[in-house]
């Protein structure tokens, strides 16, 4: 049986809108295991973003509990645990791409040669060998978000969140990087979880859930 990477029981959130609360997500239940791709798919405003980053710990649940490999989600394992790809590429504009990637390794460690050797590989796994020294300004939409792919997978994570991370390319490069994460995360083992509002991607994961009304089903 595979190891469970994440595990999720009943996780709560609310917010206020004035003096009324609002139940954002009910009691969601998600376990996923190792080198598992799952997808989940919600109308706009249901929660997706809210649930993924409670997952990835960038937020508190206001109930229930969240485990990374067993072990309590702690802000402190996240660098090394995790990666994230994000619909906005977060690259900092001011050094070049083969440097953004490293900054993931600069969260656990001080890079030396073997870390620049993993960067410069990953490189070249995305297709951007050549664009390496490039300034995010410098590439296109579809070859940032490879940057930022690359840059996710740097700390080999045992679980990767991609938020959206087509929303802001056309299909042809949407489909792409779309196809690149899933490729790389079959070779790696690195297990997936991808919200996208886009029912042929989500079909492309070995398992599709909704999340509807504050649960997933």
């Amino acid at each position: 049986m595979s190891e469970a990477v994440l595990t999720a029981q009943q996780l709560r959130k609310d917010y206020l809108s004035g003096d009324r609360r609002i139940e954002v997500l009910r009691g969601v239940d998600l376990a996923v295991t190792a080198g598992e791709s799952v997808s989940i798919r919600g109308e706009s405003g249901s929660g997706k973003s809210t649930l993924l980053n409670l997952l990835a710990g960038l937020d508190a649940p206001d109930g229930g509990s969240l485990a990374w490999a067993g072990a309590a989600a702690r802000a402190e394992r996240r660098a090394a645990f995790l990666g994230m790809v994000f619909q906005a590429f977060y690259l900092i504009p001011e050094i070049d791409a083969l440097a953004n990637v490293l900054m993931a390794a600069r969260m656990v460690r001080s890079p030396g040669v073997a870390e620049r050797a993993r960067a410069k590989e990953l490189m070249a796994r995305v297709g951007l060998a050549e664009r390496a020294t490039h300034l995010p300004g410098q590439l296109s939409g579809g070859e940032r978000q490879r940057v930022a792919v690359a840059r996710a997978l740097m700390n080999s994570p045992k679980l990767l969140l991609a938020d959206e991370p087509t929303g802001n390319l056309d299909e042809h490069t949407g489909d792409a990087v779309i196809d690149l994460l899933l490729s790389l995360c079959r070779e790696t083992g690195t297990a997936l979880v991808l919200v996208t509002h886009n029912a042929a991607y989500a079909q492309k994961t070995g398992r599709q859930l909704f999340l509807r009304e504050g649960l997933l089903h």
